[in-house]
């Protein structure tokens, strides 16, 4: 009995300090690749020289101020016309151009404000029949590969578990797909959590069945 009640509590234990040491470990490595932009300072302003010992966290405090003034600057024409002046000066470097621009082109999805990428979580049959999964749409088929389908087809991001940023691109039949009501923040904790954290049920839509038509992206 003692041994099943102190089982029981070293788990209630671990359920409790188990997210909180993640966190903090996901937090202070973070904090800290964002300090190392103190490196861009002259030795002589920084915390250890001024105060004598390290603050953590002002190099994220730094980070985060070059890229609020860089986004200030890119958003008038001259910055506009400087950021155009470099992507044409990285164009001309042959490694460099292949990672920058396939690097910027998943950004601007990513981040963009009329980007298109995990807009709506997707229920699909994935890798076999009668198996289903968590998907995520990131937009429609176009190109040379567009004139290879029958049909209407979507591009669907399969992510994996507990790792959501591994995963496969599909593109499958719009018919097959499944649109959920569920948000995408509650689609990747579902699927981050491996099924435990089961999401709320959600009231069907107004005249859906089965299979829900996707027009392509909002």
């Amino acid at each position: 009995m003692r041994r099943q009640l102190i089982k029981r509590y070293f788990i209630t234990g671990l359920l409790i300090w188990v997210p909180l040491a993640i966190t903090a470990w996901v937090l202070t490595l973070i904090v800290g690749t964002m300090d190392q932009s103190l490196r861009l300072l002259p030795e002589t302003i920084h915390p250890r020289n001024v105060l004598g010992f390290d603050i953590p966290g002002v190099g994220a405090i730094l980070t985060l101020l070059i890229i609020v003034l860089t986004g200030l600057l890119a958003a008038n024409f001259i910055g506009q016309r400087l950021v155009v002046w470099w992507e044409r000066l990285l164009a001309r470097i042959p490694v460099v151009n292949s990672i920058y621009n396939s690097v910027k082109q998943v950004s601007d999805t990513l981040f963009s404000s009329s980007g298109n990428a995990f807009r709506r979580a997707l229920l699909i049959e994935y890798p076999r029949r009668g198996a289903w999964t968590i998907a995520f749409l990131t937009g429609q088929p176009g190109g040379e590969v567009l004139r290879h389908l029958s049909g209407e087809y979507v591009s669907v991001y399969v992510p994996t578990t507990p790792n959501p940023t591994s995963g496969f691109f599909l593109m499958l039949p719009k018919s097959e797909v499944i649109e959920l009501e569920m948000s995408v923040d509650t689609a990747l904790k579902y699927v981050i959590s491996m099924g435990v954290v089961t999401p709320p049920a959600q009231p069907p839509r107004v005249g859906s069945a089965g299979t829900v038509a996707i027009n392509g992206p909002s």
